[in-house]
């Protein structure tokens, strides 16, 4: 009987430590992802707005953005920036402009 206790106790903390190794290559990943890079079509498709709109968002400097021979560019992190500080959620008293 305390084998089994034993043995269930290892498995319990090799368990642990898988779950530990994957949210470290999960918090990695989202790392990487922040210094990432996107084009114009990217954008639009995740904020689904027109290329117009997001011309509008350079011309006005709510994007920050990069041009490289007349092709444009986004961080990752701005964008996720531009969501948040503009997050609004009826059930609390307060919006993304802590």
């Amino acid at each position: 009987m305390i084998e089994i206790i034993d043995l269930l106790q290892a498995l319990s903390q090799e368990l642990k430590d898988i779950k530990d190794r994957i949210d470290i290559i999960r918090a990695t990943r989202a790392e990487r992802l922040k210094d990432t890079w996107i084009d114009n079509q990217d954008v639009m498709q995740t904020l689904h707005i027109s290329q117009r709109t997001l011309q509008t968002l350079r011309s006005n400097g709510t994007i920050p953005y990069s041009k490289i021979r007349g092709k444009f560019y986004y961080k990752v992190s701005d964008i996720e920036k531009l969501l948040q500080a503009n997050y609004y959620n009826p059930n609390f008293k307060c919006d993304g402009n802590k």
